[in-house]
């Protein structure tokens, strides 16, 4: 991830809400298919944090949950300790660089790893190895859940994963503003990788072979959850059964918390 920079990090911030599809279903769906019921203890890696509104959104569904939230940007850290200062010790948030080797001791012992929108800027061969790093070191009961763009291995894919994402990122713009001022910025920018692919910077790759590299490296069970306009939510778990006892959370909770984090009214989760 060297060629990103503080200015993409302040662009992502202007544009996410148009540029992510459906962002608070992809966020909120990562809650609901963790392995846990809103009472349980358990700990939690975010790789790639943002703004903080996921582990923000973790933390207050989960009420004795923690969070280690991990990202490069100085500026998204700063954002991410605002974010999380209401929960007290609950929440960590610490610099990491992707590709480095020296922030992988987080990973002992979670419950569960957490990834959107960034792990797409490793190569193939680098998140064949990360998984295999994190299966590892998950606890027993442990999940490994990623949201996050995936390689098309056809043409006819590559076209339709590009129209889709123009597509959502317009009606969202609308949607949410009223105007299409937004999307002309998410079209200038060239943020649509598929159709303006920058391979230094952005290396999905396959779905398929992420699942198996998933299961290589040990994961009971792996599945995709969700895909829309080259957007996944994708990954495994470390047991292939459920703890059992209370119910996990529900999908409604996980929405609900995700939009409060956003800002958005329940009216805006159609974005």
């Amino acid at each position: 991830m060297s060629h990103w920079t503080e200015d993409d990090s302040r662009l992502y911030r202007q544009i996410a809400a148009v540029a992510v599809p459906h962002r608070a279903e992809q966020l909120a769906a990562l809650l609901a298919l963790l392995p846990f019921a809103p009472t349980d203890s358990f700990h939690a890696i975010e790789i790639g944090a943002g703004e903080g509104y996921l582990s923000q959104a973790l933390l207050a569904c989960f009420p004795r949950a923690t969070v280690t939230a991990l990202d490069g940007s100085a500026e998204m850290r700063a954002h991410i300790e605002r974010r999380l200062a209401g929960f007290g010790g609950r929440g960590r948030v610490e610099p990491f660089e992707l590709t480095a080797a020296n922030w992988r001791h987080h990973l002992k012992n979670a419950d569960a790893v957490l990834s959107s929108l960034c792990l797409h800027h490793l190569s193939g061969p680098e998140k064949q190895a990360l998984f295999a790093v994190i299966a590892a070191n998950l606890s027993p009961v442990g999940a490994l859940l990623i949201a996050d763009l995936v390689e098309p291995q056809r043409p006819e894919a590559r076209s339709f994963f590009a129209a889709t994402w123009d597509a959502q990122a317009k009606a969202q713009s609308l949607a949410q503003t009223g105007d299409i001022g937004l999307y002309d910025q998410f079209e200038k920018n060239e943020w649509n990788l598929y159709r303006h692919p920058d391979p230094a910077v952005d290396k999905p790759s396959p779905l398929f072979e992420q699942l198996v590299w998933l299961k290589e490296a040990g994961l009971a069970v792996v599945d995709c959850f969700w895909l829309h306009a080259g957007h996944a939510i994708y990954g495994g778990y470390k047991s292939a059964a459920s703890t059992g006892g209370a119910a996990p959370l529900a999908f409604e909770a996980a929405l609900a918390a995700v939009q409060r984090s956003l800002g958005l009214t329940p009216a805006g989760s159609a974005d």
